[in-house]
């Protein structure tokens, strides 16, 4: 009984903490809607036990604690395929902005090099006492 009492605490402590991350914006909704619906799933299975051992039956598994095992490395897979799509996205953005970054310095560095340049072509190129068009 002890266990399912630590697991309900545990749970409790990770809904406050999500809560609190996202009152911080220090996590964005999709992710705190996972961890939450996790620790639904853990309460649940915490407060009623029963439910574990019935879905274990139900999928063939000889104990609750394999299922359990089971659906704990699914849910770790799941999460790490999650971020290595948004790590991709992101690095993926981040180049697209560093090569844009890296032309509009140029075209940049081309307009001062041609502002630099205009105006000593320009009086080179008047006779004296022409004014400027």
């Amino acid at each position: 009984m002890r266990g399912y009492l630590t697991a309900l605490v545990v749970c409790a402590l990770t809904v406050g903490t999500i809560g609190y991350l996202l009152r911080s914006r220090r996590i964005r909704e999709k992710y705190a809607a996972s961890w939450i619906a996790l620790a639904v799933a853990v309460v649940t299975v915490g407060a009623v036990p029963s439910v574990l051992t019935w879905l274990a039956t139900l999928l063939g598994v000889q104990t609750p604690v394999n299922l359990l095992f089971l659906v704990s490395g699914v849910v770790l897979l799941i999460v790490c395929v999650q971020f290595s799509v948004e790590i991709s996205q992101l690095e993926e953005e981040t180049r697209t902005l560093a090569e844009e970054i890296a032309l509009l310095r140029l075209d940049v560095e081309d307009l001062r090099s041609q502002d630099e340049q205009q105006p000593a072509d320009d009086s080179d190129s008047r006779p004296s006492g022409t004014p400027p068009a």
